[in-house]
């Protein structure tokens, strides 16, 4: 499995954190305060945000 297929559990985890305790999981890897955005926190969030479509694009469709 490579690596890439986990950055969706790290975006799952980081919603679920933020929703639980206003934890942003992150905000505190990228020294970011909650809310907060920096270069490197904006690369993680794109690369999650790409990882979650390719996730969803490789669901089997269900109409087929």
């Amino acid at each position: 499995m490579h690596s890439w297929n986990h950055s969706p559990v790290v975006g799952a985890a980081n919603w679920g954190l933020v929703g639980l305790f206003r934890f942003d999981l992150v905000a505190a890897v990228t020294g970011s305060k909650f809310g907060e955005v920096n270069a490197v926190s904006r690369i993680v969030y794109i690369l999650v945000l790409v990882a979650g479509v390719l996730a969803a694009a490789s669901i089997p469709s269900i109409a087929d």
